[in-house]
């Protein structure tokens, strides 16, 4: 389905090269500023145009249609809408027979019958995303004082982001990433044990975003090889402030009070320049798939501001739970 949270509830609704892709957010406190400008910072740091990013440049203009009124949210569902206006569709037309390796190309394709809308990647798009970016601009609104910062420190298995980058669009290839991203000022007492744990949640959301392709929390796969007298983080005060945070501010899939850390690989975009070998069903047989069309060298460069809403968006949910349990009880 298109949709997540239980008290916070963001849909995310269109195609690439549809006419319009959106967001519906539903479960939004009443009286929190809200005009399209506050869309605007975030919107821009997922645009592309920078070196290593697709050429497609759209002016990503938001436009809310309903669940605002004289610049304060109302409490009904908000919806936010985008024009897509930049679109180049005939680039797309030899991949409905010949499916990208690594894409959703080909399991759009049997899933849905032959019936998606594969142009530019249709549903399955990372611009897609625009819209959890404005579920989590939101997002951001409600969770303060807490905050959430993502920072992609490397690319291609470089951490100079930029000779990496160079060096596939020399090649004609693509690269991936890794994405850094710390929450702060997190309160006590998030999340549930199991099921809905902080992490999985987290994670749940987190693999909503195109590309992902892992999640590591605080020490993450190093744990495996530390003892336990290394890998606990002592408490150091009655707040809960620990002298090491190992655990990435969870215990038991409850949030202890300190920063939630974690980590997230980005694959390589799957459209490149070079000439692949796969299956080209028209003509029952593998043969050479030349893509055309513009397309991200890096794709983890416009990543982090999408990991940044997305994990909003699972803390304002979470926050809100809370609130409903406060008041119940």
């Amino acid at each position: 389905m298109n949709n997540f949270g239980r008290m916070f509830r963001v849909s995310i609704f269109g195609e690439s090269h549809g006419i319009q892709i959106g967001a519906v957010i539903d479960g939004c406190p009443a009286g929190i500023p809200l005009t399209e400008d506050d869309l605007k910072d975030d919107f821009a740091r997922r645009r592309a145009g920078g070196r290593g990013t697709t050429p497609r440049v759209e002016p990503d203009l938001p436009k809310i249609v309903s669940g605002v009124f004289r610049g304060k949210t109302t409490g009904a569902p908000v919806t936010i809408v985008f024009e897509n206006t930049n679109i180049q569709s005939d680039d797309y037309d030899n991949l409905w027979n010949h499916p990208r390796p690594g894409h959703a190309d080909f399991t759009a394709r049997q899933k849905y019958g032959g019936y998606n809308d594969p142009r530019g990647g249709g549903h399955f798009s990372g611009r897609i995303t625009l819209g959890i970016v404005a579920a989590g601009v939101i997002a951001k609104k409600i969770i303060g004082p807490a905050s959430v910062v993502a920072t992609l420190i490397e690319a291609g298995g470089s951490k100079d982001i930029q000779s990496a980058v160079e060096e596939a669009i020399e090649a004609k290839d693509s690269i991936g990433g890794i994405i850094e991203c710390c929450c702060t000022n997190i309160p006590v007492g998030l999340g549930e044990p199991f099921f809905d744990s902080a992490e999985a949640l987290i994670a749940h959301m987190i693999f909503a975003v195109p590309a992902t392709r892992g999640i590591e929390f605080g020490s993450g796969f190093r744990a495996a090889a530390m003892k336990g007298s290394e890998h606990n983080d002592p408490i150091i005060d009655k707040n809960g402030t620990t002298a090491t945070n190992y655990a990435s501010g969870i215990n038991g899939g409850i949030t202890n009070g300190n920063d939630i850390v974690f980590r997230v690989p980005i694959k390589p975009t799957s459209s490149i320049g070079l000439p692949q070998e796969t299956y080209n069903f028209k003509e029952k047989s593998v043969s050479t798939l030349q893509i055309e069309g513009r397309h991200d060298v890096c794709i983890a460069i416009r990543i982090p501001v999408i990991i940044e809403c997305a994990t909003a968006i699972v803390l304002a949910d979470l926050m809100l739970q809370e609130q409903q349990r406060s008041r119940v009880f």
